[in-house]
C-alpha cells in the first residue's frame, strides 16, 4: 500500500502515532469533563492535563469539547451594585472585602439558597473558610431560618473556638439572637455586609452561583434525604477534587495540605 500510494513506511507510522495521540487526548478530555460534574471549561481541563504531564492548547481542548458536545454549565455571575453609604445595623463589616491572604480559620463566610425538592422549596446553607475556599460546614432543610444556619455552623468539624470571624449578609437568618448566642458561646466575632451590597460577601455569593449551576440545576431531588445525600457527595467532590483558579488550580484540601508541608 505504501508503494502504491508513493509514501514511506516511516511516514505512515508517524501518521498512525499522531492519530493515536489525538484519539487518546479525546478520551482523556472527555473523562476529565465527566469526572468533574461536567463543569470544567478549557482552562481547568488544561491544568488537569498538565498535572498528568500532558501539554495541549486550550484551542485543541475546545475543539475536542465541541466535537463531543461537552458544554460546561459554569457561567459568570453579574451583580447590580446597590449604592449605599449607610450601615444601618450597629455591627460593622470587619472583613471589608479583604477576602484573600487570610489565615486558616481566621474568617468564615456563609449564605443560603433555595432548592426544589419534590415540587416544594427547600434550602441549603454552607459555611466557607476564606483561607482556602473550603466548604467547612453545610446543612439543608425545609425552612430558611436561623436553625438552618446554626445546623450548618455546628456541622463544622474541629474546634469551633479556633475560628475568629463569622461574616454574612444582613438577612434575618444570620442577624438574630440565636446566632448571636452561638457565636458568643465560641467567642467568635460577627461581621455583616453593608445593606444591599452583595460584593461585601462576594466569596459566599460566588460559591452559591457555582453550587446553583453545578449542583442544583443539574439534579432533581425526590426528598430531603435525597438532597442531603447528594449535597454530601457534592461537598466532598468540591473540597477534594474541584480545582479553583484562585488557589492556583488546586482543590481546597490539596491547597491546605500543600501549604502545611
Amino acid at each position: 500500500m505504501c508503494k502504491a500510494l508513493n509514501i514511506s513506511r516511516s511516514g505512515y507510522y508517524k501518521y498512525q502515532d499522531k492519530v493515536a495521540k489525538v484519539d487518546n487526548y479525546n478520551d482523556i478530555v472527555v473523562r476529565i469533563f465527566n469526572d468533574n460534574q461536567k463543569v470544567y471549561g478549557t482552562r481547568k481541563i488544561k491544568h488537569s492535563l498538565a498535572k498528568q504531564g500532558i501539554c495541549i492548547s486550550r484551542r485543541r481542548i475546545a475543539r475536542i469539547m465541541r466535537q463531543n458536545g461537552l458544554v460546561s454549565v459554569y457561567t459568570v455571575k453579574k451583580y447590580k451594585v446597590h449604592k449605599t453609604t449607610v450601615n444601618e445595623a450597629k455591627i460593622e463589616n470587619k472583613v471589608n472585602r479583604e477576602f484573600d491572604n487570610r489565615n486558616p480559620k481566621e474568617v468564615i463566610v456563609s449564605d443560603l439558597t433555595y432548592v426544589r425538592v419534590n415540587n416544594q422549596w427547600n434550602y441549603i446553607c454552607v459555611v466557607i473558610d476564606l483561607y482556602n475556599r473550603e466548604i467547612v460546614g453545610y446543612s439543608c432543610g425545609k425552612y430558611k431560618d436561623a436553625k438552618l444556619v446554626k445546623q450548618a455552623f455546628l456541622s463544622i468539624k474541629g474546634n469551633l473556638f479556633e475560628y475568629n470571624i463569622f461574616h454574612t449578609d444582613r438577612g434575618n437568618e444570620f442577624d438574630n439572637y440565636l446566632i448571636d448566642n452561638v457565636l458568643e458561646t465560641f467567642g467568635i466575632d460577627r461581621s455583616l455586609s453593608r445593606k444591599g451590597n452583595p460584593y461585601d460577601n462576594a466569596v459566599a455569593e460566588a460559591h452559591f452561583k457555582i453550587i446553583k449551576t453545578e449542583f442544583v440545576r443539574e439534579r432533581t431531588f425526590a426528598s430531603l434525604l435525597n438532597l442531603e445525600q447528594e449535597l454530601s457527595a457534592y461537598v466532598y467532590w468540591f473540597n477534594n477534587k474541584r480545582v479553583h483558579s484562585t488557589l492556583g488550580y488546586q482543590s481546597p484540601v490539596e491547597y491546605r495540605q500543600n501549604m502545611t508541608l
